[in-house]
Formats: structure tokens, sequence, C-alpha cells
């Protein structure tokens, strides 16, 4: 999304996580998605650093934020929040607890969330910034385990946050599918050449 947010072009290349090509495991061996790899070497391998150095070169709405409240949130979405959703949505892989206790240990999170949806529009402001575009997705994943129970809980405000940003045009525009790549095939561009 803040690729397309920045209008920065780049080459796609949609893998099957399951069959890692060798072109990413040369280049990224820790063999997790996303990659930016740039012409001049330069390596991202995090969600968030992929972020930052799109809207350090392009950032119209001005999403990029530098205080201390975002950058916590972003770090308990990622080190504490994840390993919840992880157990969550692959409860059978997590027998310790039940799915419904996993649910259950992950919602202090949406609690935060839903708090601050009380004081505005977006996580740490009245407009999206850096902090709702990277904790979207996990949000996003977290209400598609039991997509019913998302719709009838308690969270309207994370429900309200989340949809707004499901149904932006910004999010349908990212969200098409590409054919899995494969050595060879034409090149996909996230922005068509030409535009």
């Amino acid at each position: 999304m803040t690729l397309a947010h920045s209008e920065i072009r780049v080459e796609l290349r949609e893998v099957r996580l399951s069959n890692m090509p060798q072109e990413l495991l040369d280049i990224s061996p820790k063999a997790t998605v996303p990659v930016l790899h740039l012409p001049d070497g330069t390596l991202f391998e995090q969600s968030l650093d992929i972020m930052h150095w799109a809207l350090l070169i392009a950032d119209p709405q001005q999403w990029l934020v530098d205080d201390s409240a975002s950058l916590e949130l972003i770090r308990q979405n990622d080190e504490d929040f994840k390993p919840l959703l992880d157990a969550y949505k692959y409860a059978d892989r997590f027998p310790q607890l039940s799915q419904l206790q996993h649910r259950n240990g992950a919602e202090y999170f949406l609690r935060q969330l839903e708090a601050r949806l009380r004081q505005h529009r977006f996580l740490v402001s009245e407009r999206k910034t850096i902090t709702d575009v990277a904790i979207m997705p996990f949000i996003r994943q977290f209400a598609g385990v039991e997509p019913q129970w998302f719709e009838r809980c308690e969270y309207a405000g994370v429900r309200g946050w989340l949809n707004r940003q499901i149904d932006s045009d910004l999010f349908q525009s990212v969200m098409s599918k590409t054919a899995f790549w494969q050595p060879g095939d034409d090149v996909v561009y996230s922005i068509p050449q030409g535009d």
C-alpha cells in the first residue's frame, strides 16, 4: 500500500510461500516476504523498512510520523500481538490452549486500539498514518480467523477503522492478484508503464 501511496513503480514477483524461487533465496536467504531489492543492491526484508524507504521518497498525505506513541504501537503489534495472532490463526499448532483462549489473549491489543479509536478516526490522529498502514494487515488477518465473531464483537471502532481501509480505493488497487512468478515470465509492474 505504501509503495502505491508513494507512486513508486516496482517490479512485482508474487511467490508461492511453499515453493520459494531460488532467485529469491539467492538475494534473501531468510525466505520470508516481502523483500525489496533495489538496483544498487540495497535489500529491505521488513515491511516497515520498505514503508519508511518509500515514504522518505514521496509522502503525499504525510503518513510518516516519528513519535514515540506511534513507534511503540507498531512495536507492540509486531512483537507482542503478532505471535498471539499466529497462535489464534493456527491454533492446531499451539494445542496448549484452545483457539478461544488464544483469541482472548490477543484481544488485549484490540482493546487498546478500540480505546485509541474512541479518541480519533485513526490510530494516532484524525488522519491515516504509517501506524494504521503497518497494523491494518494484522487486524485484517485477525478478523479473518472467525469473521462472523468479528462482525458481532464489541470492537466496533476497530471494525469500522478496518473496513474503511479495506474499502479504500488505494487498498483495492493493490489487492489485485498476479500469477506466481517463474523465471522467464514477463515483467509485471506495480504501476503499469505509461501511468
